[in-house]
């Protein structure tokens, strides 16, 4: 075996994984604050990519003031949806808001081919071109930086959780929201936050995706990738988010290189399916137990 060749790949899927990490991400503090599973994570991904193109090509400002608003976008558009069409839905069933996540995902799809029609764009580079190497092997720069950039993110999301007041408020309602009102939690604004913290998220990966492979309206189809990640991992684990990830960006890696690129989602989606076999709940999500 060519052991060079596959250390460039098995780092290609360590970005790549990181990536779909910082993607469930998103899928994890929705539902840890709210039990809500955003089937939409991947078409707010495709925004953010959209967004930052709009403000670099039609309103002309500089990359670096483009990143920070797209971001920002992500996390007002987050702000709307929960507050319009999610608030409105507690106490549904589960069904109902998840289909209604299905509903949006698909709105945004619809709305972005009217405006910018279905040709795939490149992203405005602002990566650089330079390679990246670590020893003799070689790695894309802006898969570097996006691995990079995705772990800072998940380190700090960690940390917040563990010692930030709004992460504490976060973990405390997701646990329990009758103690949460009663210990004087603003339990509708940990929502809110939630959701905006979730959906910038998401805008912030879509950005790293879409300089790395561009931009389209099926570019959502990542969020599948992340949700699988997720049910491995657990849906309410920000730690199952990271480590599920990697390993799926380190199959998906070999097996499209080694075996085929068909054989990468049947070999993800038969890690998927052995996972729910062994631990429903996933590596490190919590079992919940129901009387009746």
């Amino acid at each position: 075996m060519d052991w060079l060749f596959f250390t460039e790949v098995t780092l290609a899927g360590l970005g790549s994984g990181a990536l779909l990490s910082l993607t469930a991400l998103s899928f994890v503090l929705i539902y840890k604050a709210t039990r809500v599973i955003n089937l939409a994570v991947g078409e707010i991904l495709m925004l953010g990519g959209y967004l930052f193109f709009a403000f670099v090509t039609a309103l002309g400002l500089s990359t670096w003031l483009a990143i920070p608003l797209a971001i920002a976008g992500g996390a007002l558009f987050g702000f709307v949806v929960e507050r319009t069409l999610i608030r409105p839905m507690l106490g549904e069933s589960s069904i109902s808001v998840l289909m209604l996540t299905v509903g949006l995902g698909s709105v945004l799809i619809g709305a972005t081919e009217l405006i910018w029609n279905t040709d795939p764009r490149a992203l405005p580079d602002f990566m650089g071109q330079a390679p990246v190497f670590i020893g003799e092997a070689y790695v894309s720069r802006k898969i570097a930086i996006g691995f990079v950039v995705s772990a800072l993110v998940i380190a700090l999301f960690l940390l917040l959780f563990r010692f930030w007041r709004g992460g504490v408020a976060l973990r405390a309602t997701a646990t329990d929201q009758a103690a949460a009102y009663s210990c004087g939690i603003n339990v509708p604004a940990v929502f809110s936050l939630a959701w905006m913290v979730a959906c910038a998220t998401a805008a912030g990966a879509g950005l790293l995706v879409g300089a790395i492979g561009g931009i389209s309206p099926t570019m959502g189809v990542f969020g599948l990738s992340a949700l699988v990640v997720v049910i491995i991992g657990g849906l309410d684990s920000v730690l199952g988010a990271l480590i599920g990830g990697i390993l799926i960006g380190l199959v998906e890696a070999w097996a499209g290189t080694f075996l085929g690129g068909e054989y990468k989602l049947v070999t993800t989606f038969s890690i998927l399916i052995a996972a729910l076999m062994i631990r429903p709940y996933g590596l490190f999500g919590t079992v919940e137990i129901e009387r009746l």
